[in-house]
């Protein structure tokens, strides 16, 4: 792949897993928010905002899900290394290939259950139980996720994306 084009794809994925993770925060700062009005008006309403339960629970979810291309993008998943530790440079290199065709397949096989799941809440407008959110725009946003933390494993195995021996190369 000519440099340019490997460079703007690779900015392109980096822009797009930064918007997500703005909008990762936005949902944090949102959680805090609404859980403090609850907070203050069950204590000088005497009722807690009653939409507080199933918003932060879908605010959280989609939050989760938005940080993850950025998380991946950067390698800062939870690693275990015992193994790792223990391999030579070429058994490395050899596990990390593995690891990001595991990736790959993994991210493609729940993309392939996360489109018909969304379809279903959307064809059938399913909404929460008490306040009547409707669930499909939230649930949009696993299939974005997915689609594009897939892209951030497969632009790593080709090489698009550098590939990182070490997490410790990522701190420095």
């Amino acid at each position: 792949m000519p440099g340019l084009l490997k460079n703007a794809v690779r900015q392109g994925l980096e822009k797009l897993a930064l918007a997500m993770a703005a909008l990762a925060v936005a949902g944090m700062v949102a959680i805090v928010g609404i859980i403090v009005t609850s907070v203050f008006m069950r204590k000088f309403a005497t009722t807690p905002l009653h939409i507080t339960e199933e918003l932060v629970g879908l605010i959280l979810s989609a939050t989760l899900f938005l940080g993850l291309p950025m998380v991946t993008l950067k390698a800062r998943h939870v690693r275990v290394s015992i193994l790792v530790d223990r391999l030579g440079e070429q058994g490395r290199k050899i596990l990390q290939f593995l690891a990001l065709v595991i990736g790959v397949v993994l991210f493609a096989w729940l993309l392939s259950d996360a489109f018909p799941w969304w379809e279903f809440a959307h064809r059938l407008n399913l909404k929460t139980e008490t306040t009547r959110i409707l669930l499909y725009p939230w649930m949009a946003v696993l299939p974005v996720s997915l689609i594009l933390t897939g892209l951030i494993y497969l632009a790593r195995l080709l090489g698009i994306i550098d590939r990182l021996e070490d997490a410790s190369e990522l701190e420095g």
